[in-house]
């Protein structure tokens, strides 16, 4: 399974911030730096690093999805540093041309995960840097626990995603991904983002699987490892258990680097 047959819920796309979400690559970056962001879907976080760079660097975002390139293009369009192109993560062709190479949420999706980090590091220049954040979705965490229903859907996304080789401990198996593509100095830094009640943010962030449910429901219950007839009543379920219930949502994240010799 590779990205093009998962569509993300344009709901999440479009309310990530560099800031927010791709949070150790915003203390790395540097005016004059040329940056390729894989896997940049609608651009929401591209279009941060394109600020951050400034009008001496240069971004290249990449996507399979024309769609989300389209919307990219549309909210990116004043950047004139910032352009887009479609591609796959695993057969990128941009010989040692940036400074630093970044994906964010986006091995994920990908059944080949080496061969998207060993085309990312061929595209970073020499001493240049890999910057890749993602989940163990296998560890995110609610505080108290959710409904049955709704665990019993988390599990069966848990199921459906390994049945097409996607890694469920993403974050976990980078280091030696980034090392196996000849990287060096590999470090990883520990980027949960954790959702309390009372934060401005919590209601938006805390109904991700709401929208998980509505993007890749279909496809698990397809898959035969969820009752499709069940999502509607999963779905109103955990929507009013976050609305009364729910005080913390933890979403575990790592972010790795790595550089070239």
């Amino acid at each position: 399974m590779h990205a093009q047959s998962h569509r993300s819920d344009a709901r999440i796309l479009g309310r990530r911030t560099l800031e927010q979400d791709h949070r150790h690559l915003a203390r790395l970056l540097r005016p004059g730096l040329s940056v390729l962001d894989v896997g940049c879907a609608a651009g929401a976080i591209t279009a941060g690093i394109a600020k951050a760079v400034g009008s001496e660097g240069q971004v290249v975002g990449v996507d399979r999805d024309p769609v989300h390139l389209e919307s990219a293009r549309v909210r990116c369009g004043d950047f004139a540093n910032l352009h887009f192109e479609q591609g796959d993560a695993t057969t990128l062709d941009y010989p040692a041309q940036f400074d630093v190479v970044t994906a964010a949420r986006t091995l994920q999706w990908i059944a080949e995960p080496g061969q998207a980090v060993a085309a990312m590091a061929r595209a970073v220049k020499p001493g240049g840097l890999v910057v890749i954040l993602d989940y163990n979705h296998a560890d995110n965490a609610w505080d108290p626990a959710p409904p049955g229903e709704f665990q019993r859907f988390y599990q069966a996304f848990l199921d459906w995603r390994q049945a097409h080789h996607l890694d469920n401990r993403m974050a976990d198996h980078l280091p030696a991904l980034l090392e196996a593509a000849g990287l060096v100095e590999v470090e990883t830094h520990l980027q949960d983002e954790v959702s309390e009640r009372g934060q401005p943010d919590f209601p938006q962030r805390t109904t991700l699987w709401v929208e998980v449910i509505d993007s890749v429901g279909a496809q698990v219950a397809q898959g035969g490892f969820f009752p499709e007839a069940e999502l509607p009543r999963v779905r109103s379920l955990y929507s009013e258990w976050v609305r009364t219930e729910l005080i913390r949502q933890t979403l575990a994240m790592r972010t790795v680097t790595g550089r070239r010799p």
